[in-house]
């Protein structure tokens, strides 16, 4: 048993293991799961700037994926619809309807240029072996911006979930501008479906967001939906509104939907009902309002961490400036052997060392006339010269040497190390130059493509009970002892099904409970009312019972606090309840029963002159005489 659960434990731990970092959750470093940087690898693989079918990088793509074409296809098509770094060409479906893409071989894609400037440098990309040893694969691509936040991301692993809600490309690379600089900043998400956002919530990437669509709604009579929320469809709000309007929670006529490049849903509205009146029972009742909670969950340093947003631009802060320098030097150290290499061709052909080859009859001679003919120059050189060197020197047919444009060479040269002077400047200075890449690069060619499409603003989430309309007939019969609004008797009040109400029973008994359909709860109800926070502040209950010896008590109080569909009693045990009511101006007139020398047999008590106590507390003793009835009085003074 020992070594069983041994190996369930390892290959447990291996399955969680590999889900989380290789399936279900980004890297922080370029913001992708391991799907989508394959996808991006094949796609630079296949890359001649002109449209691939997805069928082909798919099947590219399964070389390093080992999980199937269907996978490949639909992240492919879901990481297109992001418009950021993929170009589409046939139907990839519709972000705002919904519709399905066209099977893979109908449909063509192929890099952006956006594409090739935040990821693309072999040089510079750390490589691992795929899973079957045939090829390899970026470990992570050295993405130039936080794509992680640009895009978001969704993943469920074991044990642990992401949510990472998209933002707006130019302001994530501001946010990187203002850290580089050393200024706050605040980053809130942006959807491509538009809509409205409160973000008060938000908590840097780790609490929560309402969205929510954007109505039209200057006709009185008819609301247009122009903009979704954030998750949702056309199809999906539409059945939301029709599952809202069958449940009579909302009064619409008709619902249509034009929506083509853009939102447009038309909701007619029934008689009698206008504008103002359904908004805000939308957004209770259907999925025109939305709450999102977010959780920022990442690989980082192959471990899940949780971040914040600050965090992210930061760590990209940071990681630019590596990416950056890491290509200005290898940049510069490709240059210097560009230069190295004129300046001894140049030597090579103006000094005629070529010349001293002549006479030599071995290959040893000839690298040896060569290097040292080199020797006199030394000072020009910028470091030894190699085999290699003078291989390739020997490589120059005679034509080139005969038409060499000394000119042309020291202008080259002169260029070379001008980028030089230049880079190191830019390697002094790296911060600057982090700053002009991302404003040149990125702000300056892209700021008129990725407008902002979600508005901020704030807003309350909507209480269902309030938007509710109350059309429920609440009735109780005495005779039966059943209240609902399926029951027959008089109408207590108008109710909808979001209301909660409190219910009194002769017996002193109590509860709280939402707007039933037929109930029965007693045939001498004392009290039934709305069991709203308002509600109950406001009502004071007085209760006169008595107690075992038949003495007259009396009490007032508040009920509060409650658990739905918990029963109280609001007396003492061993107690019946005598009279009950919620009016404040009014008194008590208590009659005994008549004893022997008991010469007083009625008192009038005002109610106001006893405290308001706790629900639970006992109630004043009136007089030590057996009750034998109690009535309230009004407009007695």
């Amino acid at each position: 048993m020992a070594y069983v659960s041994e190996v369930f434990k390892t290959n447990f731990l291996e399955y969680a293991s590999y889900v989380i970092k290789d399936r279900a959750i980004p890297h922080i470093d370029d913001g992708l799961k391991p799907v989508q940087r394959r996808i991006l690898h094949s796609l630079f693989e296949l890359d001649d700037g002109k449209f691939n079918k997805v069928a082909n990088v798919v099947g590219n793509c399964m070389k390093y994926h080992p999980h199937g074409d269907a996978s490949i296809y639909s992240a492919l098509v879901a990481f297109a619809n992001k418009d950021l770094f993929i170009d589409k060409q046939g139907n990839f479906g519709n972000i705002f309807t919904g519709d399905a893409p066209s099977a893979a071989r109908y449909i063509e894609c192929r890099l952006l240029p956006l594409a090739k400037d935040v990821f693309y440098n072999p040089e510079i990309t750390e490589y691992e072996d795929s899973y079957d040893g045939r090829n390899r694969e970026p470990v992570t691509f050295p993405a130039k911006i936080p794509v992680l936040l640009v895009q978001g991301a969704e993943g469920i692993a074991v044990g642990m979930s992401t949510r990472i809600l998209p933002h707006n490309l130019i302001e994530v690379v501001e946010a990187v501008i203002s850290c580089l600089k050393g200024e706050s900043f605040t980053l809130f998400p942006d959807f491509l479906t538009g809509g409205f956002a409160d973000v008060s919530e938000y908590d840097d990437g780790n609490g929560k967001i309402l969205v929510r669509a954007k109505l039209d709604t200057k006709d009185p009579k008819k609301i247009i939906i122009r903009e979704l929320p954030f998750g949702s469809t056309t199809e999906s709000l539409i059945n939301s509104i029709e599952t809202a309007a069958k449940k009579n929670k909302i009064k619409i006529s008709t619902i249509d939907d034009y929506s083509a490049e853009g939102v447009e849903i038309e909701i007619k509205l029934a008689r009698g009902v206008y504008t103002n009146d359904t908004a805000d029972a939308l957004f209770a009742f259907t999925d025109c309002e939305s709450s999102i909670a977010v959780n920022l969950l990442v690989i980082k340093d192959s471990m899940p961490v949780i971040m914040t947003v600050s965090e992210v631009i930061q760590h990209h802060a940071d990681r630019l400036m590596e990416i950056l320098i890491a290509e200005l030097k290898l940049e510069q150290k490709q240059l210097g052997d560009r230069l190295h290499a004129r300046t001894i061709e140049q030597i090579f052909i103006e000094e005629r060392i070529y010349k001293r080859i002549e006479e030599q009859t071995t290959k040893e001679g000839v690298l040896n006339a060569v290097t040292d003919g080199f020797r006199p120059f030394s000072k020009q050189i910028r470091r030894e010269v190699t085999t290699e060197d003078v291989d390739r020197l020997l490589k120059i047919v005679i034509r080139r040497i005969s038409l060499y444009d000394i000119n042309k060479v020291k202008k080259e040269m002169q260029e070379i190390r001008k980028r030089i002077k230049a880079i190191k400047h830019h390697l002094t200075h790296i911060t600057d130059y982090a700053i002009s890449f991302l404003q040149e690069n990125i702000i300056s060619k892209h700021s008129d493509d990725y407008p902002r499409q979600t508005e901020i603003i704030s807003f309350g989430q909507v209480d269902v009970r309030e938007a509710a309309q109350r059309n429920l007939k609440l009735r109780y019969d005495p005779k039966t002892g059943y209240i609902g609004y399926e029951a027959s008797g008089n109408v207590l009040f108008d109710a909808s099904q979001y209301d909660r109400i409190l219910v009194l029973r002769k017996t002193g008994a109590y509860s709280v409970m939402n707007v039933p359909e037929k109930l029965f709860v007693d045939k001498g109800m004392l009290y039934c009312g709305f069991a709203d926070n308002e509600t109950c502040a406001q009502t004071v209950f007085t209760i006169v019972y008595k107690n075992e010896k038949g003495y007259a008590h009396i009490k007032r109080c508040r009920i509060e606090k409650f658990i739905l569909s918990k029963g109280y009693s609001i007396i003492p045990d061993n107690c019946t309840v005598l009279k009950a009511t919620t009016l404040e101006d009014v008194c008590l007139t208590v009659n005994y029963k008549p004893k022997p020398r008991l010469r007083v047999l009625q008192e009038t008590f005002r109610v106001s002159d006893y405290a308001i106590k706790g629900v639970k507390a006992r109630g004043v003793r009136l007089a030590s005489k057996e009750v034998k009835s109690v009535r309230f009085v009004t407009g007695v003074k």
